[in-house]
């Protein structure tokens, strides 16, 4: 009798979940539209306060729900707008919010964020603190700082909700980890941002920028999206290799680079880039980053040209673009212990040349200083200081 008690529970717990409550949705997605449906009917069973028990049970559940389909869209999206790892984590985090709003019940949306990211191949994982923080983390192998990792049978996993929890201190509140096994769930995450979404082009606004270079004053009228901010709100300190080569989005490119290009029209090549750091020096408002943002942020260039304020992370990165759509050279950045700045390598060296792995190299100062340097003049401040270079650009070559 207990045993047909028990089947019955099972055989309607099954139907229930067969049954289902359809959810249907579209969102915008940076530009394009996303829609789908997905059954919903365990939203009523998972508390805000969850337990290793809860999460077995989220995932016995979901995974007698038909969550294909779901899934199946999501990686035909991906696949049709070639989205790298960080936007397919957007793509994750909006279907998640569509599914258990972040507000009504965070946990919960914790968990489909895991399930849909698992269940596309990356090795994610949960955990549970003492304080019933719900920890995020993903498997990655690249050089990431801001954000806590944990180690896991020797791999790095990086934290992924960390700034859901800005002020909490995961060393005294240790994430406990629930082991769920995913079949597939492999994947290591890469921070890697190889294209920006192709956004409306009505959903750019006008920015007037203007320098003054010899006796002339430049204008530009550049096109921006302020979605590229929401992308990298939550965007970790990258490696170097990587933070340099975020590219422009389309129509920001567009408006910029060929005006760019035809003001340098004529101009001998040493000119040029000067031009350009002098463009990326007094373009914009300098201000630092604790200032500007409370805590050290790198923008991307497209956020730079954005922002009223940025500081030299800002400026070098954007300079480091502007020199490698433009002209293509060999560059280093180098870093001391509170500035960074880039060397470009030109025929025949500028100034004091800077000499790394056999290759001589001129610094081009991006940023505002006290004294107004040429190409290949260092600040008097740095002259005696220690760098480090974190990054060495050689056209055709992988990055170093």
């Amino acid at each position: 009798m207990r045993l047909l008690v028990l089947l019955s529970a099972l055989f309607f717990s099954v139907a229930a979940y067969g049954q289902g409550k359809q959810a249907s949705f579209c969102f915008d997605f940076y530009g394009n539209t996303f829609c789908a449906e997905a059954d919903t009917s365990l939203n009523a069973t998972i508390p805000q306060h969850i337990t290793p028990k809860n999460i077995k049970e989220f995932y016995t559940g979901i995974n007698a729900i038909n969550y294909k389909p779901l899934l199946a869209a999501m990686q035909a999206y991906r696949a049709k707008y070639k989205l790298n790892d960080w936007l397919y984590y957007q793509l994750v985090r909006k279907t998640a919010q569509q599914l258990s709003p972040k507000n009504a019940n965070y946990s919960r949306y914790t968990l489909y964020k895991w399930y849909l990211l698992s269940n596309s191949g990356f090795d994610a994982r949960l955990a549970i603190t003492p304080e019933n923080r719900v920890i995020f983390y993903v498997y990655n192998n690249e050089d990431i700082a801001d954000i806590p990792f944990f180690m896991v049978d020797g791999k790095k996993y990086m934290c992924l909700n960390y700034h859901d929890y800005a002020h909490a201190d995961l060393h005294q509140d240790p994430p406990l980890p629930v082991p769920v096994n995913v079949p597939g769930a492999t994947h290591a995450f890469s921070y890697l941002i190889t294209r920006l979404p192709d956004f409306k082009p009505e959903s750019y606004i006008e920015k007037q920028l203007q320098f003054k270079y010899g006796n002339t004053m430049y204008h530009f009228n550049v096109k921006l999206n302020n979605e590229v901010k929401g992308i990298f709100a939550n965007y970790p300190g990258v490696d170097f290799s990587y933070y340099f080569n975020i590219p422009l989005s389309k129509e920001t490119y567009g408006s910029l680079i060929p005006a760019l290009r035809k003001n340098l029209e004529g101009m001998p090549q040493k000119k040029g880039i000067d031009y350009l750091m002098r463009f990326t020096r007094y373009a914009f408002l300098y201000e630092d980053d604790e200032q500007n943002f409370g805590k050290e942020k790198r923008m991307s260039p497209e956020e730079t040209l954005f922002s009223e304020y940025s500081d030299c992370d800002d400026r070098a990165a954007l300079f480091f673009y502007l020199v490698k759509e433009i002209y293509d050279l060999p560059m280093i950045a180098m870093l001391y212990p509170t500035h960074i700045t880039i060397a470009v390598q030109f025929d025949k060296p500028i100034g004091k040349p800077v000499i790394y792995q056999g290759r001589a190299y001129s610094v081009c100062e991006p940023t505002l200083q006290p004294e107004d340097l040429k190409i290949g003049q260092l600040s008097s401040k740095l002259k005696k200081q220690a760098y480090q270079v974190v990054y060495s650009y050689v056209p055709g070559h992988d990055a170093n």
